[in-house]
């Protein structure tokens, strides 16, 4: 079993149950279910399991379950031999969004208590903004995301002493011995054909097959693309979701990356704003992740956020890598000169920045350019950010320079991330290794525990 940072968050909770239901949110297929049924039977000797989608699509047994008494006489119906007592019952509600009225009726069921409960969904986001009956404090929403770079090392054998090693180097500015480090680039180069699908992690650990693990990110993507048609014609709206996920590789090639709303339907005078509804779809179901234009960098990052400029990623790098190189593997591998890799870099610093809960932010300024990312820097009031390279002229940033300029922006310190294997610091800019970016923490802005 891939060892997951999240388990320990769904154990603690289940071997204490509060008067909240967890619900576990996150895009389909990066384990979910799998790891609370993992939990969940381990530590309750009656466990049940409903997944309600599939209820929907077959016998709706829980399509009119409005009220406690309701919703226990359809559990009933399908597991009455294991309904005990809170104790030594868990009640796992998958995909629990596919009856809105169930997430109503979360804090009834929670007061009653009769069972212990726990719930996870793939659209959570775009159901709990549409749902307006839901009483407040009857839930607790954790985000979980594919596997993180620091997850993969652990399912390829690397072990926490050498991370710990890792992140004290970090912290101390010290450059890793040449040896370690290439260990670690050849590992975040597969990571970057791998991606973070559990799927596609357990079939690389197993049979080291690119064409099995290709397999599997086509069929994901046929998956989000067939959820998405589903959701259109469930809401009874013609949305350009499809489409707008289907650009996100190819803008990834663009000098600036985000989204242009006429190249959406070849359309002269559409605005972001008019493709409101699928960006929403996109970023509250996971399958995407949005980073968001600021102007003005003053902390905290999230009151100056633009939605105008908005640049769009896929939730996994190997989902991305699967399009733009299929089964070659040699232009990550060998870091081929022709091909740019920048964008499969900035979107693996995208995807750890936004698994390890620091928000998704560039910054956008028509004089001064652009800079790659941005994080809030609460030691100093201040942000700081990050600026993503590929090449071998990762000291040339001229943006950055910029940036850093402003002195009212009140930059403490900014880094450049590339592969090269020192860690150096020039002025307020510290050089580093991309796989770095792990150590990146919203706590403090820089490193500290998950």
């Amino acid at each position: 079993m891939l060892k997951r940072k999240i388990y320990n968050r769904i154990e603690e909770y289940l071997k204490a149950p509060s008067d909240k239901m967890l619900l576990v949110d996150g895009a389909r297929q990066i384990g979910k279910s799998f790891i609370i049924r993992h939990i969940g039977k381990q530590l309750y000797p009656n466990y049940i399991e409903i997944n309600m989608e599939e209820d929907k699509q077959g016998e709706r047994v829980f399509a009119n379950a409005k009220t406690t008494q309701d919703f226990y006489l359809a559990l009933s119906a399908v597991a009455g031999d294991k309904m005990k007592d809170r104790a030594t019952t868990l009640v796992f509600i998958d995909e629990i969004q596919a009856y809105d009225h169930l997430l109503t009726l979360v804090k009834f069921l929670m007061d009653e208590g009769k069972f212990t409960y726990i719930a996870s969904g793939s659209q959570l986001g775009i159901t709990l903004k549409k749902t307006q009956s839901i009483p407040g404090g009857s839930y607790e929403r954790v985000r979980m995301f594919p596997i993180d770079f620091e997850e993969f090392l652990w399912a390829n054998g690397v072990g926490e002493l050498v991370i710990d090693a890792m992140r004290e180097a970090f912290e101390k500015g010290e450059t890793l011995n040449e040896g370690l480090h290439n260990r670690i680039m050849n590992l975040l180069r597969k990571y970057l054909l791998v991606g973070g699908l559990p799927d596609a992690v357990n079939t690389f650990v197993e049979e080291q097959n690119i064409m099995s693990i290709r397999q599997i990110h086509s069929d994901i993507h046929d998956l989000y693309l067939n959820d998405a048609a589903k959701y259109e014609i469930e809401t009874n709206k013609k949305l350009k979701i499809q489409r707008i996920y289907k650009m996100v590789p190819s803008l990834m090639e663009n000098k600036k990356k985000r989204i242009v709303a006429k190249d959406i339907e070849d359309k002269k005078g559409k605005r972001i704003a008019d493709y409101e509804d699928e960006f929403e779809y996109l970023v509250a179901s996971g399958v995407t992740l949005e980073c968001k234009a600021i102007s003005q960098p003053t902390y905290p990052l999230n009151q100056n956020e633009g939605k105008s400029l908005l640049k769009l990623y896929m939730n996994d790098v190997g989902m991305l890598t699967a399009q733009l190189y299929r089964n070659n593997i040699k232009a990550i591998m060998d870091d081929e000169c022709s091909i740019n890799l920048g964008a499969v870099y900035e979107s693996f610093v995208a995807q750890e920045l936004t698994a390890h809960g620091n928000g998704c932010y560039y910054y956008d300024n028509k004089k001064n350019g652009e800079v790659d990312y941005l994080i809030d820097d609460p030691a100093h009031l201040s942000t700081m950010p990050i600026k993503v390279k590929s090449g071998k002229d990762y000291t040339v940033h001229s943006a950055l320079n910029k940036f850093l300029e402003i002195k009212d922006y009140n930059i403490n310190k900014a880094y450049v991330v590339s592969n090269e294997y020192r860690i150096f610091t020039d002025g307020a800019v510290t050089y580093m290794p991309i796989y770095n970016v792990m150590f990146l923490q919203p706590e403090d802005g820089v490193i500290g525990e998950w």
